[in-house]
């Protein structure tokens, strides 16, 4: 258990310092288990409890306002990797990377990839439906949980640890905790799929004149490439400009610039898998056709690297150029031009100077709408207007039929945000489930929808 201030600390401030909670303190159990007798306890006190992964959420969701964070750091055990079935049983503290060696070292890959994954535990991962960069061709976390074990807001555990594809005895209960934001329960293990391991891989950077173009030429590449088209990520010039001004060891893996990049994968199963042709004949296609600007083709497991590292720096190195107001949300594959044209257009007819950075996952719909403010405006003004931008963007969005929480979650920072776009009825029933799970409202309250009249502040109380 963890008492002191110092020790404490780094369970109570969200990752980029928007929310800072306060608990009693921090328990550390070793098993699922002990995670009952926790939770039993604080059930009967009516204490709240706070689970914590590796708090790397970005919406406020792990934040503590009273009672005790629960971390599951010590429950890291690899269980089973079960290569004839295609599945690894793990824990719920085992950080993503360990879980991918654990199925690399099986000749198998567990396709779930983010940048926080070195820290990033698979139990947070579950508990928020996190996406990255495979879904593309793998689907979110969602599509890769298989059965969980989760110890419920009472202290009963139910034991869900199935490996089958087919099971269908009654509601799937599963998916009331995959998302749920460590609001109805507490994932302490998961059986997830496996799938074959790539053999044969490309990574090509492309550039463009911008997302319309970028969009076609997704198309043309996915319906050429099938699912052997693993990843599709758009970057606008901006977005690069900055990786090279505050990036370190970085290169500029195209010469000259261009409106708009895209960094492509293909991989396959298959060891002698001929992608190299096949995306040099769609590429090369497409520089006939007038349509990509430049491409390269890396060669060599470095350049891979160096291509990706591009694209893993875009979050980390917009915090230098001062105050960011972020959004994550999706829309349909065939809008996420149209999404970015026009949420550009408005929010820079909002303010002048702002500097909009949106990027992502054009084959999931998936874009983070990132806005910089203004060179030489003061942050905390620009700040200031979140919830402005947030309404320019959202409603774009809902105009779209999109989602205003793609792959981060809801939190704190979404939830009253959520009651103007999410439809009432479902809104109700979310509720309804949370009052069934979790009567006494201890575990997680106020995150993603509050069931009270006092829910913690869903505004940030620190700053970007």
């Amino acid at each position: 258990m963890l008492t002191t201030a110092d020790d404490m600390a780094p369970h109570l401030t969200e990752t980029r310092g928007l929310y800072r909670g306060l608990a009693g303190a921090v328990v550390r159990p070793k098993d699922a288990q002990e995670v009952a007798f926790v939770m039993a306890t604080c059930h009967a006190e009516g204490v709240t409890v706070v689970p914590h992964g590796g708090n790397t959420g970005l919406v406020g969701g792990g934040v503590p306002f009273g009672g005790i964070v629960l971390s599951l750091s010590r429950l890291n055990a690899i269980r089973e990797v079960d290569a004839s079935n295609a599945t690894i049983t793990a824990e719920a503290g085992c950080t993503l990377k360990s879980i991918q060696d654990a199925a690399e070292e099986a000749d198998k890959l567990f396709p779930l990839s983010l940048g926080s994954e070195g820290t990033c535990q698979i139990g947070g991962n579950i508990a928020t439906n996190a996406g990255g960069t495979g879904v593309l061709r793998y689907g979110n976390t969602r599509d890769l949980v298989l059965g969980l074990e989760v110890v419920l807001p009472d202290g009963r555990i139910w034991n869900g640890l199935r490996g089958l594809r087919k099971d269908n005895t009654g509601y799937d209960l599963k998916h009331l905790f995959i998302g749920s934001e460590g609001t109805l329960g507490i994932v302490t293990a998961a059986v997830l799929k496996l799938y074959p391991a790539p053999k044969s891989q490309v990574t090509a950077f492309i550039g463009c004149d911008g997302p319309r173009t970028a969009l076609t030429i997704f198309e043309r590449l996915r319906a050429a490439a099938g699912d052997q088209l693993t990843a599709y990520e758009f970057i606008p010039r901006f977005g690069l400009d900055m990786v090279m001004k505050h990036g370190h060891d970085v290169t500029r893996p195209l010469q000259g610039e261009h409106a708009a990049y895209a960094l492509i994968e293909l991989t396959s199963p298959q060891p002698d898998a001929d992608l190299q042709t096949l995306a040099e004949t769609v590429l090369g296609q497409a520089i006939e056709d007038e349509l990509v600007e430049d491409a390269a083709l890396a060669t060599s497991g470095a350049q891979v690297a160096g291509m990706w590292k591009l694209r893993e720096l875009m979050s980390e190195v917009q915090g230098k150029e001062g105050g960011s107001i972020k959004h994550d949300v999706s829309v349909p594959v065939s809008r996420v031009a149209d999404f970015l044209t026009e949420a550009s257009a408005a929010c820079e007819a909002a303010m002048d100077g702002v500097r909009v950075c949106g990027f992502g996952h054009f084959g999931d719909g998936n874009i983070h709408f990132n806005l910089s403010q203004p060179v030489g405006m003061d942050k905390g003004e620009f700040l200031a207007q979140w919830e402005h931008f947030n309404r320019i963007v959202h409603d774009i969005v809902a105009k779209m039929n999109g989602s205003i929480a793609a792959e981060h979650g809801v939190g704190l920072i979404k939830r009253d945000e959520l009651l103007l776009y999410k439809d009432p009825v479902a809104v109700d029933l979310m509720k309804a489930v949370k009052q069934a799970i979790d009567p006494r409202n201890i575990l997680n309250p106020g995150k993603v929808v509050a069931i009270t009249d006092n829910p913690p502040p869903a505004l940030p109380t620190g700053k970007d």
